[in-house]
Formats: structure tokens, sequence, C-alpha cells
């Protein structure tokens, strides 16, 4: 049983959610990033969920743009991100590790070495995130041989014949954006989550997690009414980290605070 699929069912047990946040990898430098990462996981999240920095990263919002411009500005390269996944690995044997990625990333390292310094540094699965389901079969090969499980991104706007197509190589969790659009920049939802989750309970049994706009307690109650397994935060993590260096707040208070609407 892989990581995702323990911990989500020790949370189904506990009739509980999963909180899932986000931050960025080597943000804002990869020393400090350290201490971040410690943080997170010192919250006992279900699970976390690390951002390859990218210069063009076209399905988030400002808030984490600006964020990877500043890690790319102070330094980051490609062999850091391996690093800190390695030492988030090394606070936590069981916590499960997701990663967002952009395919650039992967075809510059090539399919199989990429998933496989994945897996050699600790991570679970991925998600790519502008790379259709239907080209799924670039990838998939590459990283069932390294291990690791496969994410998509679902939308309101996502057909049934779609699930179909790409449920058989989804694996932990399937993410569900609240609405169209980039990340961060709303807090408003999607009036037929209700009825897609149901059109997604029809094709496939994974958890399904949401995320876009989730950035208080009060979402994370509402989004557990709505029937999700878990909610992902990652615009509000950044910010309550730059808060946090400027003096205002603390990110471990904020990922306490979110834990306990679980």
């Amino acid at each position: 049983m892989s990581r995702f699929a323990k911990r989500f069912a020790e949370l189904k047990a506990q009739d509980k959610k999963a909180f899932i946040p986000f931050t960025l990898l080597g943000y804002p430098t990869v020393e400090a990033s350290k201490g971040i990462l410690k943080t997170l996981i010192d919250a006992k999240p279900a699970a976390i969920e690390l951002g390859f920095p990218f210069s063009d990263p076209v399905a988030d919002g400002p808030v984490i743009q600006a964020a990877v411009t500043e890690t790319l500005a102070n330094g980051y390269k490609l062999p850091h991100a391996f690093e800190s996944i390695a030492y988030a690995r090394s606070l936590d044997a069981d916590i499960p590790i997701g990663v967002l990625v952009y395919y650039n990333t992967i075809l510059s390292e090539g399919a199989d070495a990429f998933f496989q310094q994945l897996k050699n540094a600790g991570a679970d699965a991925c998600l790519i995130a502008d790379l259709p389901p239907e080209e799924a079969e670039e990838v998939k090969p590459s990283a069932d041989l390294a291990g690791i499980e496969l994410i998509f991104i679902v939308s309101p706007l996502t057909s049934a014949d779609r699930f179909a197509s790409f449920s058989q190589y989804a694996g932990a969790f399937l993410y569900v954006v609240s609405r169209l659009g980039i990340t961060g920049t709303e807090e408003r939802y999607d009036s037929r989550l209700q009825e897609l989750i149901g059109t997604i309970r029809q094709h496939s049994d994974l958890p399904l997690c949401v995320g876009f706009g989730i950035s208080t307690p009060e979402h994370i109650q509402q989004m557990k009414t709505v029937g999700f397994d878990g909610m992902i935060t990652g615009s509000r993590i950044i910010q309550v980290i730059e808060a946090e260096a400027g003096g205002n707040g603390s990110l471990a208070d904020y990922l306490a605070s979110m834990m306990q609407a679980t």
C-alpha cells in the first residue's frame, strides 16, 4: 500500500479529512526553505505538496509566480529540488509527499531519470500541471518503473468521457480545482462542485482533494460539507511565509488553525 493510500485509509477510519499544504521548493532560498519544510511537517498534515520552480508557471497565480521569480533569482537549480525533497523525507518517514512540476522540467532530465530521482529523494506522487491526461503515456511507463503515482487535475469542465480515459493512469488522489482560472486569485467556488463529485465517483474510487482558493479554516469546513476528502492550500501558505519573514504572524499558528478544521 502506498503512503497516500495508507494515509487516506487512516483518515477515513478516523472520520477526518486531509489538509495538504503546498510550498515551493527552494523558496525563498534553498537554506531558508529547510526551515519552512520543517514547520510544515511539524504541523502533522496529512501530506505535503512541493512545487518545482519553473519560469513560466501557467497554472499559478501572481503570489506563486512572484515566489518562483524570487527563488530562481536566488540561485535555485534543479538538483536543489531533489535535495529539498530528501530533506523533507528525512524529517518524516511516513508522510506522503507529492510534487507539482511542469513538463519541460521532466523533458530536460529525461522521464526515466527524473522519476528515478524523485523516488530516490523520497517522493510518492507527481502532478504535471501542463500535461493533458491524453498524453499520460509519455510519462506513465517511467513513473511506474520508479514507483511514482501520477496525480491528475479535474475541473468543472472535465467530461465523463475524459474521466474514463485517464482513470487508468491516476493514483494517489485526484486534484479537483474549485473553479476555473489560476491559483490564489479568488475565493469563490464553482456551483457545480457537488455534481462534479458525483460524476467523478462513477469513474474513480480515488480520494478527491480540492484546491484553488482554499485559505481559511472556514473554507475547509465548507469543502468538507461539499464532500471532498482533502483540501490543498498553496498561495496562502506563501503569503503567510512572507508575512512571518516581515515579523507578522506565524506559519506554525496558521497551519495549526487549518489542521483543527479537518
